[in-house]
């Protein structure tokens, strides 16, 4: 190769010199030029929402006729990151849950108007034969909300912290 000079003195180059160049004209040629990482904008949460005690934001069905409180989370099999369901009582009496074809385990949390808590019911087992056992306070609690099981443990909700409503119609 006449008139090619050769940077390496002595005119042969290293091959292990050579091995970062190739690997990154392997990854070039297989994966195309190295892009920045892509930003990921968070997607405002909308429509009714609750408040933990943490600071996580959970968003929720509402609940209120009869027929949608007997359903409740029946045959669900999963419930998304941060979503629970929010039952809101006409009256102020005690309401009790059971777990008949409730196919995950949830957190059960009894409030009252102002959205302290009053009781909960902790990784509630799903019901997989009658009788149900029912769970919940003797107490008055017009508003019930169901999250997965675990959460509110690592959401610090406990009997007498507060939970708070955004968007939730009265």
């Amino acid at each position: 190769m006449s008139g090619v000079r050769c940077p390496v003195p002595g005119g042969t180059p290293d091959p292990r010199r050579l091995i970062p160049y190739l690997a990154l004209f392997v990854a070039i040629s297989c994966h195309g030029t190295p892009k920045a990482p892509a930003v990921i904008t968070p997607v405002p949460v909308t429509g009714p929402r609750v408040v933990l005690p943490s600071g996580a934001v959970y968003t929720v069905e509402i609940v209120r006729t009869p027929e949608e409180q007997t359903q409740g989370l029946m045959f669900r099999e999963s419930l998304p990151q941060r979503a629970g369901m929010l039952f809101l009582f006409r009256d102020a009496s005690p309401h009790r849950f059971w777990m008949k074809n409730t196919m995950i385990p949830l957190d059960i949390v009894w409030l009252d108007d102002s959205g302290r808590v009053l009781f909960v019911s902790a990784d509630t087992p799903p019901c997989r034969a009658e009788p149900c056992p029912s769970y919940g306070p003797d107490v008055p609690a017009p508003i019930v909300l169901e999250i997965a099981g675990g959460m509110a443990a690592k959401e610090k909700v406990t009997v007498g912290s507060r939970i708070s409503f955004e968007e939730v119609p009265k």
